[in-house]
This record gives structure tokens, C-alpha cells and sequence, in this order.
């Protein structure tokens, strides 16, 4: 018997990080506020975006890992 495993991310936020990921693959991903720093050039990045748009709407994304 299989165990039902609970999802870390909302099938939303997923959608967000694709729709990032479109923009990103298309050349039109901005970074920064506003989209003002510039470029995305790495999938990390472009990544990280979509979560931050997700987290910003108020969808199920895990916290942010602090630092040391």
C-alpha cells in the first residue's frame, strides 16, 4: 500500500514557475523590482522568481532557507 505523499508546492505556484520559465526561455524574463536589474540568465534564477511571484500571491510555497 502506497503512502500518500503531501505536496511541498501548490499546483498554481507550479504554474507560475512554468509561465517564468516560458518568459525566461523566450528572453523576456526581467530581474530585479519593477524589472529593472536586467536579463534572467540562468534557469536558478528564473526559478527563484516564480516561487518569489507565488509566494507574493499567497500560494503554498515552502519558506525561504535562512542563512547562517
Amino acid at each position: 500500500m502506497a503512502k500518500k505523499r503531501k505536496r511541498r508546492y501548490s499546483r498554481s505556484a507550479s504554474e507560475d514557475v512554468e509561465s517564468e520559465m516560458r518568459r525566461y526561455k523566450k528572453g523576456t524574463a526581467k530581474s530585479g523590482p519593477g524589472g529593472k536589474a536586467g536579463k534572467v540568465k540562468s534557469r536558478k534564477q528564473a526559478i527563484a522568481i516564480g516561487l518569489s511571484k507565488a509566494r507574493k500571491k499567497g500560494k503554498k510555497v515552502p519558506r525561504k532557507k535562512k542563512r547562517a
